[in-house]
């Protein structure tokens, strides 16, 4: 479905941002891209989406081709129309809209009122707490609820591929859970997806396949259960989280066992 050839990106006259990378995507599949800040994943899914030149951005060499077309040239409009919708990094909902009003600016490419109405009903479907905030303003949401509202108004124009930069990013572990979840129903329901993530546990839970960008290359490429099994995955990216989630774990043990210990005392008297 989706295809990228020796991609080379720069930002102005000077700074390079990704170095030939070659990355391909099929139609039944989820890609996670993997890297660290500055690796250039987010200028990975800017070239995609056409969005790259507001960002000042020019691709230098190498092609993007969505269902054999080259679209790296293309207005971010037409993609869309295409059917490569993003979700970007941060949500970025219309925050002083309400809820159903930024699903309907999601929905505004739909080619039928029909197509409209089965895309909501999916979006419900996947998100029930957008039905119920339908006329809540959306900056009024919950970090999860903005997530999940973005992702629905990307769904509203019905993708063949989606685009996701950093869904989990600053949302709490169950919600990073429940977004992972929504990820593979997305993908179960027929859409592709190319998922940007620094939260690899997650990521490689959900993938098929991965990608690893170091400084604007690919340096790993393969199956997610290869890259999760691989010795440079596991110390870079899997080593850290897993470490910090054994943390987090040990920590709040300690504060329930000190809380009950603290119940259990008698009251001392003079």
């Amino acid at each position: 479905m989706l295809v990228v050839r020796n991609l080379r990106v720069r930002y102005g006259r000077s700074v390079a941002a990704l170095h030939g990378v070659d990355l391909q995507i099929a139609a039944d599949s989820v890609l996670a891209v993997l890297g660290s800040n500055g690796a250039g994943k987010s200028t990975l899914l800017r070239t995609i989406s056409g969005t790259l030149r507001l960002h000042r951005g020019s691709v230098v060499a190498g092609e993007v081709e969505f269902a054999g077309r080259r679209i790296d040239r293309l207005d971010p409009a037409e993609i869309v129309r295409l059917g490569v919708v993003g979700v970007p990094e941060g949500r970025q909902v219309f925050a002083r809209m309400s809820v159903e009003e930024n699903l309907r600016a999601g929905g505004i490419g739909a080619r039928t009122a029909q197509a409209r109405t089965l895309a909501r009903a999916r979006v419900h479907e996947l998100f029930p707490v957008l039905a119920e905030r339908a006329k809540q303003r959306a900056g009024l949401l919950s970090g999860g609820e903005q997530q999940m509202l973005a992702i629905g108004r990307a769904l509203m124009s019905a993708p063949k591929l989606l685009l996701l930069d950093e869904p989990s990013l600053g949302l709490a572990p169950k919600i990073v859970d429940r977004i992972g979840e929504i990820i593979r129903e997305i993908h179960a329901q027929g859409t592709a997806v190319v998922l940007v993530e620094q939260n690899a546990v997650m990521a490689l839970r959900v993938a098929d396949h991965a990608v690893v960008l170091e400084t604007g290359r690919t340096a790993l490429s393969g199956t997610a259960a290869d890259l999760s099994a691989s010795d440079d995955v596991q110390r870079l990216y899997l080593g850290g989280h897993a470490e910090s989630e054994a943390t987090a774990e040990a920590e709040a043990r300690g504060a329930a066992e000190q809380r009950a210990a603290v119940r259990g005392l008698s009251r001392w008297v003079a």
